[in-house]
């Protein structure tokens, strides 16, 4: 039961399978559903995804949804349906939830936190792969995510990937039951066809394929890399007229130095998902086996490229196993350098975690101790 009398000094409450759950916070809200966070008595969290009430008794946005997720559910790379209930609000109007995992950030988020300097390459890596291997298996299963933009891939914490969320516009592919499909600015060019026909009354089935989600990737991972949202760029005549252009000149005036990546496999890869005609596009599959996943970045690139924004990095170590696991070590060039990286790196957030930053005794380091106490 959700209890809504004054939300400023009220809690809002769902009683989900006998049991209450505190609304800590509402994660998000859309046109026909609301997302909160809960936690239960048992200090368990989750998210409620609650649905409009259906004035015409179909409740079809929630049927819809539960529907695919139900249909999709036991890959590593799709949010977890938990279950489904039917909340009753005071005022006897029912509406109906879905019970999902809880996730962490949204890749829109990290686009805001990367302040116009795009991602680090194993941050991009990472989320494209896991993405790709979530469409793989949509697709194999015959569904069209539709909707696929940055608000829609999450982090997740505990199984450290990123997953996609959200099947409301999702349907089976060639069996399109979705006038409209797709978010502005991660629409590809037959789905921006398909809605303009649908806002004049022309209907018809105009192929919005599984090609459409590749789109939508190939637009998300431009922006990890440029740091910078891309909505206006997408819908110009010049981009229209030649994107493979638009992508060579974001790469190419990209000031990062990526000495062991092959930086130019990304943009290909991205190429290879954004061509006007849908069949020219690469399907997840053949995206998977794209040499941009050759090489492996790993946490210890990643920490490296956000190190060396302070100064020059001459190491950098960190421990996979006790003692120091959980720590990273950085060696620094020269003492100012040191000094101002532990200023500006104290505070920040680094994959989820607060970093707090010490100075450690370089002897020690040069000696293979990982940990001590500095006196």
């Amino acid at each position: 039961m959700a209890v809504t009398p004054d939300q400023k000094t009220s809690p809002v409450l769902f009683e989900i399978y006998g049991e209450i759950w505190n609304v800590q916070a509402r994660l998000g809200q859309g046109v026909s559903a609301s997302v909160y966070r809960v936690n239960s008595g048992r200090a368990s969290t989750a998210a409620v995804k609650e649905f409009q009430a259906d004035t015409q008794g179909g409740d079809y946005g929630f049927l819809k949804e539960r529907s695919v997720l139900e249909s999709i559910q036991g890959h590593k790379n799709i949010v977890t349906l938990y279950g489904v209930f039917t909340n009753h609000n005071p005022f006897g109007v029912a509406t109906r939830c879905l019970l999902l995992e809880l996730l962490d950030v949204n890749v829109s988020d990290l686009l805001v936190r990367a302040s116009n300097q795009g991602h680090s390459m194993w941050l991009i890596q990472h989320c494209a792969r896991d993405v790709l291997e979530a469409l793989s298996f949509l697709h194999r299963e015959g569904y069209v995510h539709a909707d696929l933009k940055p608000r829609n891939v999450l982090w997740s914490a505990d199984d450290e990937c990123f997953k996609v969320i959200d099947f409301g516009l999702s349907y089976k592919e060639g069996h399109q039951d979705v006038k409209y499909i797709q978010t502005d600015g991660y629409r590809a060019p037959e789905a921006e066809l398909q809605n303009s026909l649908a806002k004049v009354g022309l209907g018809g089935d105009s192929g919005c394929s599984a090609a459409v989600d590749l789109w939508s990737l190939g637009i998300i991972l431009l922006e990890m890399f440029s740091g910078t949202k891309l909505k206006e760029t997408v819908k110009s005549q010049e981009w229209k007229d030649n994107s493979f252009a638009i992508v060579d000149h974001i790469f190419s005036s990209n000031a990062l130095v990526y000495p062991a990546i092959p930086v130019y496999h990304l943009r290909d890869l991205i190429k290879s998902m954004i061509h006007n005609d849908p069949k020219l596009r690469s399907t997840a599959d053949v995206a998977l086996v794209n040499p941009f996943f050759s090489i492996p970045f790993d946490i210890v690139e990643d920490m490296k490229e956000e190190c060396q924004k302070y100064g020059t990095v001459v190491s950098l170590l960190i421990p996979k196993e006790n003692p120091g696991k959980g720590q990273v070590f950085v060696e620094y060039g020269n003492a100012g350098d040191s000094k101002e990286a532990q200023r500006l790196l104290t505070g920040r957030t680094f994959d989820g975690k607060f970093v707090v930053a010490t100075f450690y005794p370089l002897s020690a380091y040069k000696r293979g101790y990982l940990y001590q106490t500095v006196q």
